[in-house]
């Protein structure tokens, strides 16, 4: 297995697992939690580094308030209940997308989450929440064209990934991402990771998020392995 991957997923279903089942759409959401959980512990003993999780996208505030607060309370509760145990394991834990319009609670909770994990060097784990990769390309560009004014430098694909770093909140560097994962059988990117994801692998499965497990890591793991990445060259280019 690869070392040192860049691994994004999509963390969609958690709804439909609920309603499947008769149950109100909050109960996925908290199976989704567990599942969040299970991918952690497994991260690292797969050769995964940095570990970025679509939780919550800019658009999902159009979704009814009573289900917002759900998932604000399930992220509030995750990072308080999870944060010790990422001390423990090595992860450092951050959050990226805009934070302006998050609760307080939360707010605070993120940066006792971020402040605690720094030291993580394990696996680097991401949760995208109030996140739009739109809105982070914008922003990146007012700043790339603000520090052109500043020095006239001329614009390389790295400074703008900087750019994208700064707008989104990331708390260090972002690797390209390796492979992107989505869950739940629908097959579309959503607004994320849109210039991380240039030369990304992709994998859709069918599984809903609540039923995702580290057997299925494995094989999207194992599938990617197999896969000749050329980045725009020749196999024998691409290999040297």
């Amino acid at each position: 297995m690869q070392s040192a991957l860049h691994v994004a997923i999509i963390m969609d279903g958690n709804g439909r697992w609920a309603t499947r089942r008769g149950l109100p759409r909050g109960v996925g959401h908290r199976e989704g939690a567990k599942a969040v959980r299970r991918i952690v512990r497994a991260a690292p003993r797969l050769g995964i580094r940095t570990l970025t999780l679509y939780a919550f996208s800019a658009d999902n505030w159009k979704r009814p308030a009573r289900e917002v607060g759900t998932l604000m309370r399930i992220f509030r509760a995750y990072l308080a209940a999870e944060t010790a145990t990422c001390v423990q394991n090595g992860v450092r834990l951050g959050i990226i997308g805009r934070r302006d319009r998050l609760p307080a609670a939360l707010l605070a909770a993120i940066a006792n989450a971020e402040e605690t994990t720094r030291g993580g060097e394990a696996l680097d784990l991401r949760i995208a929440v109030d996140y739009s990769a739109q809105d982070a390309i914008i922003g990146a560009a007012e700043r790339a064209a603000a520090a052109r004014r500043a020095d006239g430098a001329a614009l390389k694909r790295e400074d703008f990934g900087r750019f994208i770093d700064q707008a989104t909140h990331a708390g260090a560097p972002t690797p390209p991402v390796d492979l992107l994962i989505r869950t739940g059988g629908e097959q579309r990117l959503s607004d994320f990771l849109l210039w991380e994801t240039a030369y990304a692998e992709l994998c859709f499965t069918p599984a809903m998020w609540p039923d995702f497990q580290a057997d299925d890591l494995r094989a999207a793991l194992a599938d990617f392995a197999a896969r000749e990445r050329r980045f725009g060259g020749l196999p024998a280019q691409a290999a040297s």
